[in-house]
């Protein structure tokens, strides 16, 4: 079916671009949504999802409930895959090499992100960006699942990587994020768990991709209890944050060498 940005701009209010920066033809989207146990929260996420999405991958951990049973039944069209690895980053990217959408959305399968907003992701990217966040912290944007101190580490994380990386994100833990599928080699995702969000993000800025921010609004997680583990997961992302630090040294040292053997050949 596929999307484009005036297909949006009838539905959601979507300010258009100028014609020369619009795809010649519709894009296609591919959400992925990676699920471990999650039968009782799918009603809530796969009925919503906008008709013209053109693809739906579950990635399904290996679940001991009826998760890919429920999501069948409603959505027949859904591809269901099965995770390799362990992990939340495991999980999608295991759904990243299924899709085949010019676009992918990530998204959780527990009713905190918001289907509704698949359209503002999309409509930065056709705008021209490569790579598109949720954030929580903008205008109009919010959370109703995140405790004080959970809160102030992602502030924390998020400051550090702008000392360290430059741009402006004003959140940096957040599992709400789109993408055009042909940045995936750029971005080398090797992550399993939960730092999988902070990867994705450092590297964007790393590689020099056009980032962009869209406000989003965290919902509660329906039924269950959240995998999320604050001090080693957190712990996880501040170690993904140095790795990325040192490599980017590293690749401008490379980059320094290769420019003085250019100079002195």
């Amino acid at each position: 079916m596929g999307v484009s940005i005036q297909g949006l701009a009838k539905e959601r209010n979507v300010e258009a671009v100028p014609r020369s920066s619009r795809p010649s033809q519709p894009a296609t989207v591919t959400v992925v949504i990676p699920a471990l146990n999650e039968a009782e929260n799918l009603p809530y996420v796969l009925p919503e999802i906008p008709a013209w999405v053109d693809e739906v991958v579950l990635v399904d951990g290996h679940s001991t409930d009826n998760t890919v049973e429920v999501a069948r039944q409603l959505l027949p069209t859904i591809r269901v895959v099965y995770q390799e690895g362990r992990g939340k980053g495991a999980a999608l990217r295991t759904g990243f090499a299924a899709a085949t959408g010019d676009i992918i959305i990530m998204m959780d399968a527990d009713g905190s992100t918001d289907p509704a907003e698949i359209p503002l992701f999309c409509a930065a990217l056709l705008r021209g960006a490569d790579f598109v966040k949720g954030s929580r912290f903008l205008q109009g944007a919010g959370t109703a699942d995140m405790e004080f101190h959970r809160m102030m580490g992602n502030l924390v994380f998020t400051l550090g990587v702008r000392v360290l990386f430059g741009g402006n994100f004003s959140d940096l833990c957040y599992g709400y994020n789109a993408f055009w599928r042909r940045v995936l080699p750029d971005l080398e995702l090797d992550g399993d768990g939960f730092e999988i969000e902070t990867m994705m993000n450092v590297r964007a800025l790393r590689v020099g991709l056009k980032v962009a921010e869209v406000p989003s609004f965290e919902n509660k997680r329906k039924h269950g209890t959240s995998r999320l583990r604050a001090i080693p997961d957190g712990w996880r992302v501040l170690v993904t944050i140095f790795k990325e630090r040192l490599a980017n040294r590293r690749l401008a040292k490379d980059w320094n060498l290769e420019a003085q053997r250019d100079y002195l050949s």
